[in-house]
């Protein structure tokens, strides 16, 4: 995987995707993801599955309006965008992890579509790049035990498995931890980020 990340603002490109921030008209893209049961089983009770698109826009206007995290804290949910379709592949996140909001989860779903591809690994890579270049020092997966898509995009993004816990969501996760120095270095140096 190529590991090129360009950060203008709070825009972060890929070789193959764009994540931005999210649109209203992109609800007919987000309910290919959060409308799909293989994708909404694994994300309760944080969200539930969305069934229609007039819904959907509520949850992205929600996702617009209200901060998703402490000021100052490199936090945000995006579009997973393919550069070369320009369509919604998928929805990333950077998101304070309850109870406390210490630790910052880094977060992934793709469209069935867009399964298989490595498109969950290049943009969990990207948003690991523009958590580290806003000054975060570790970032967290936290994935159930038997999502396995979940927990080998974890691994291929360079996340090392540290256990299991039920601190977060009230549910037994999977804990999956990326440091900015286990971070591919050279390629983490190399990446342009622009203001």
């Amino acid at each position: 995987m190529t590991h090129e990340v360009t950060i203008v603002g709070s825009t972060i490109r890929t070789p193959r995707l764009l994540l931005r921030p999210w649109r209203l008209s992109d609800a007919a893209g987000a309910l290919d993801i959060y409308g799909s049961p293989e994708v909404s089983r694994w994300l309760a009770p944080a969200m539930g599955r969305v069934t229609d698109v007039e819904r959907m826009r509520e949850v992205i206007a929600g996702w617009i309006d209200t901060p998703p995290g402490p000021e100052g804290r490199p936090s945000g949910q995006w579009v997973i965008e393919e550069t070369g379709r320009g369509r919604v592949a998928g929805s990333g996140q950077i998101l304070p992890l309850p109870p406390e909001g210490d630790d910052l989860e880094l977060g992934y779903q793709l469209a069935p579509s867009a399964w298989g591809r490595g498109l969950a690994a290049e943009a969990g890579h990207a948003l690991a790049h523009y958590a580290f270049s806003n000054g975060e020092e570790e970032v967290f997966a936290v994935v159930r035990p038997k999502n396995t898509r979940g927990a080998r995009a974890a691994r291929r993004i360079g996340m090392e498995w540290v256990g299991e816990t039920e601190k977060y969501y009230g549910l037994r996760l999977q804990v999956f931890r990326l440091r900015k120095g286990d971070l591919d270095a050279s390629t983490f140096a190399s990446a342009p980020v622009e203001q």
